[in-house]
């Protein structure tokens, strides 16, 4: 056998740093951990309904290729299309998950001489697929427009195309992009947007359409990433934009030419979800009345500012987040850690996601165990 001191070492060092990851499974714990902010993984209507879809396929379980070969099908397409009509676009492309998409956007689209401005807080799978383009690409500081009119200005001159890219919800703070003003500098400075709707989708919006929507900015922007892994309780994702967009996508995208598509099953639980999620008023309701309490039982000084399901209680030193983690789940609360190098030394954290099924109770049963 060869000779693995090389990986022992390096995980040595994550268990010195207290950072060392591990899998583990789910328990009976109450969920303030996932992503799942409606609750539709779970929900029954959505398991109909995608059946229903499913008993009318004449194949179910798998797809049989790529969509370039024999792995396209009727049903994705007409997902494609009720996706852009419900979130205003043109024409979508589904891939297979949203690290897919955002790393074949970004290492397809941007060309060398063009350049990409990134907040700094952008999510892993735009950095590794930014890594990935022969743009030039620097990071604004996070949700700074000044920043970002600084980087703009001083962008490399020679005729190439400004790429600016952000998340409407931020999955490590819970805050929102100040969409309107950063669409005004893409305007003011020609520059193309694309804005990752991962977290918000679902959840912001009088149908949960999202940040761009709700603002009514969505003709500003020249892509748009939704992801279904999130509040739409499924798998996949969507790139939105012009038919344009669609087609150079489907000729250029790596991480959509060169793998199998996903089964028509899990288009069918999409097209589930979203047939259900627009019209649960009364879950995204309930579900910002808890933020309100969480926002107000946790001291302003422990937590960050955010009004998304994301709340965010800072807790310094990789070894302090994981003690106090260990601490909720032990009182049956399914709260983790996010440590360091996830996050930045010093800025290490507990990560509480609310849910439209969690209680008035089990928020109060959190807050007073996170001030003890």
């Amino acid at each position: 056998m060869q000779n693995e001191d090389f990986l022992s070492a390096a995980l040595d060092k994550r268990l010195e740093q207290h950072a060392f990851r591990q899998l583990r499974l789910p328990g009976a714990a109450v969920d303030f951990c996932s992503n799942d902010y409606l609750g539709l993984a779970r929900n029954g209507r959505v398991q109909e309904a995608a059946l229903t879809i499913s008993r009318q396929l004449p194949q179910v379980h798998g797809s049989g290729g790529s969509r370039l070969l024999a792995g396209n099908y009727a049903l994705v397409e007409q997902a494609e299309r009720l996706l852009a009509a419900f979130h205003a676009a043109a024409a979508g492309l589904i891939y297979n998950s949203g690290y897919d998409a955002n790393l074949g956007l970004f290492s397809s689209v941007p060309q060398k001489g063009d350049t990409i401005i990134y907040d700094k807080l952008i999510h892993a799978s735009i950095r590794d697929g930014v890594r990935l383009s022969a743009a030039l690409a620097f990071s604004f500081v996070h949700n700074s427009v000044e920043d970002l009119r600084k980087k703009l200005e001083n962008a490399a001159p020679g005729g190439g195309r400004l790429f600016v890219t952000v998340e409407s919800v931020y999955s490590m703070d819970g805050d929102m992009a100040p969409l309107v003003e950063i669409v005004q500098l893409c305007r003011e400075f020609d520059a193309l947007l694309i804005v990752d709707e991962a977290h918000a989708t679902g959840v912001i919006g009088k149908r949960g359409e999202g940040l761009v929507q709700a603002l009514q900015l969505e003709n500003d922007c020249f892509a748009r990433m939704h992801t279904f892994g999130k509040a739409v309780g499924c798998h996949g994702a969507v790139i939105l934009g012009s038919g344009v967009l669609r087609d150079y996508l489907i000729n250029f995208s790596r991480s959509f030419i060169y793998t199998t598509a996903l089964p028509p099953h899990a288009v069918a639980v999409i097209l589930a979800s979203y047939d259900v999620f627009p019209d649960m008023h009364e879950e995204r309701a309930h579900l910002y009345r808890l933020i309100h309490q969480f926002r107000e039982a946790v001291p302003q000084e422990r937590r960050l500012d955010s009004v998304t399901p994301i709340q965010i209680v800072m807790v310094p030193g990789n070894a302090e987040a994981r003690q106090l983690a260990a601490m909720l789940q032990h009182d049956g609360l399914d709260v983790r850690a996010i440590l360091h190098p996830t996050v930045p030394r010093g800025q290490e954290r507990l990560r509480v996601v609310l849910h439209s099924f969690n209680t008035e109770a089990e928020v109060a049963r959190l807050t007073t165990a996170i001030k003890i």
